[in-house]
């Protein structure tokens, strides 16, 4: 049945779904245009889905972000807006026999300003593309076009759970997976219905096949800049004066006690704003690393990885097998039992990139963070981006990503709770702190007590990297040890509802699965998949098993 069900809908792995309230909308403001970027007269624009669209060539000024202390000798990392530009598909051709019905939808070659990452959307989440979609982009300074290149159209297998603030939140849009396809100024697209496929479908439920059966209602091609590369190791300066109400430690702000499902809006940014009460005496906690430039967005995400890193700290070091059992007792020893006080099974701390190390711009996602009760299972995931990045891109692709799925399809934030390169570069992924059960919306229906693991690229035919593996299993062995789970044991996960288990159905599921475990798809593709018995052992050996 498994089987069947993935060979008839024919899903791959792409982003994660993340439904939001109405992000900020200065966020979505985009860089001004040079004039070999500026489209020509026609051109249909707009910095985000919630811009109406205009053909008028102006283009604001980035935004700056006042009050904050300037201080020079301590540089802050720079200002990451970044810009998406939504263009609505037209008709491309029509069929005589549908009665002049548009089939084909897409855009001729066109100037655009500059993007690296592609996507298309349209209105109604529960509507899915029967169809191909393919893209040519032309690369920046070159003028060279690239052949056609197929966009994965199958993205609804992931989502937060149903009946889940956020899947309620009516902020989500249909889409496919995002393309890396570097920096580009041009671009083609056509999409192609299946009208074999949808006659079909809506012969059987309706007896009409009419325009709008086709093809989704308002198909927009994304066009994403995902802004500018941080430096690295930027070092990190004094912050503003602000400190946790709740005392020394400013992660305890955000966390509150852990919850079975999401809180609410309010709730959650209730607690982030606790981590903007001056403290008692106005005073700095101690331990705090000084940082410049820090809103209290970034201030409230970084401070969720306290006490790994200190605050605007770009990466988490790496901890040996000693330094990390000990951090284990500190984090949670007091749900510890005696045996595992004893000899704890957790992998050394890996290391891994912040949020501010890739350059999130945290004015984009939700405010506040969601927690589920604990982790008992990993789920790893595609991107289904292409393979065509390199390691240094990495930040850029994440960042594009990030910013797909909050001003594109309309999600809280990223889906993925990490990221991994193929160089094996750990990457922290949804806010909330690495070493905290976030909860993340990678898995539809196993969202609760799991997390999400996303490799970026695409597995269906090309093997993911040795460094990669070995990511996955340093990475599982150390938070999954976090919470007591062997890596190549089995465990129980609850259905939240979904293609293969009903909701309320309790499945019994490898603690280490990959994302067709738990639905029917092909994520995370074919190679990535048989990868997975190797990243087990290999992680269950790091925990000294």
């Amino acid at each position: 049945m498994r089987g069947l069900l993935a060979t008839s809908i024919g899903v791959t792995c792409a982003a994660a779904l993340a439904l939001p309230l109405t992000p900020p909308a200065n966020a979505a403001t985009a860089r001004p245009a040079s004039a070999a970027e500026t489209a020509p007269t026609g051109t249909a624009r707009a910095t985000s889905p919630d811009t109406p669209v205009t053909s008028s060539l102006s283009l604001p000024d980035r935004p700056t972000h006042p009050g904050l202390p300037d201080l020079p000798d301590l540089p802050a990392l720079p200002d990451l807006p970044g810009s998406t530009q939504s263009l609505p598909l037209t008709a491309l051709t029509r069929d005589r026999s549908l009665g002049g019905a548009a089939t084909d939808q897409g855009l001729l070659r066109r100037d655009v300003r500059q993007f690296s990452l592609l996507g298309v959307i349209w209105d109604d989440p529960a509507a899915e593309l029967h169809g191909r979609v393919q893209v040519r982009t032309r690369t920046s300074g070159t003028g060279t076009w690239s052949g056609w290149q197929d966009v994965e159209t199958h993205n609804a297998d992931h989502g937060a759970d149903p009946g889940t603030p956020e899947s309620a939140s009516g902020r989500v849009r249909g889409a496919t997976a995002p393309l890396w396809v570097g920096d580009s100024d041009g671009v083609e697209i056509r999409v192609h219905p299946d009208t074999e496929r949808r006659a079909e479908e809506t012969s059987r439920d309706t007896g009409t096949l009419s325009t709008a059966d086709l093809l989704p209602s308002g198909l927009r091609l994304e066009l994403v800049d995902p802004g500018t590369a941080p430096p690295e190791h930027a070092p990190a300066g004094p912050p503003r004066s602000r400190t946790p109400a709740t005392g020394s430690d400013p992660a305890e702000a955000p966390e509150a006690a852990p919850v079975e499902d999401a809180g609410s809006a309010e709730e959650a940014e209730e607690a982030e704003g606790a981590e903007e009460t001056e403290g008692a005496d106005g005073a700095e906690p101690a331990g705090m690393t000084a940082m410049t430039a820090m809103t209290a967005e970034v201030a409230a995400a970084s401070a969720a990885n306290a006490p790994l890193a200190p605050l605007g700290a770009t990466e988490i070091p790496a901890l040996d097998r000693l330094g990390t059992e000990r951090e284990l007792l500190a984090l949670r020893g007091a749900e510890l039992t005696s045996a595992q006080r004893t000899k704890p099974y957790i992998g050394p701390r890996p290391s891994i990139v912040t949020r501010r190390g890739w350059g999130a711009d945290e004015k984009l996602r939700e405010s506040g963070f969601r927690y589920t009760t604990k982790v008992k299972a990993a789920f790893v995931h595609h991107t289904a981006s292409g393979n065509g990045y390199k390691c240094s891109q990495a930040p850029s692709v994440i960042r594009g990503i990030y910013r797909y799925h909050v001003k594109s399809m309309g999600w809280r934030d990223i889906g993925y709770n990490f990221l991994v390169d193929k160089c094996g570069k750990i990457y922290e992924g949804r806010a909330g702190g690495v070493a905290k059960p976030v909860l993340g919306a990678h898995t539809l229906g196993f969202n609760n007590n799991s997390m999400g693991i996303a490799v970026l690229g695409t597995f269906t035919s090309a093997k993911p990297t040795t460094a990669t593996v070995d990511a996955v299993a340093r990475l599982t062995a150390w938070k999954l040890g976090l919470f007591g789970a062997n890596p190549k044991g089995k465990t129980y996960l609850k259905s939240g509802g979904g293609n293969l288990y009903g909701k309320g159905k309790n499945v019994r599921l490898n603690v280490i699965s990959g994302h067709r475990d738990g639905f029917a798809t092909e994520c995370p593709g074919r190679q990535l998949y048989g990868k997975l018995g190797s990243a087990r052992s290999t992680a269950a050996r790091f925990q000294g098993r």
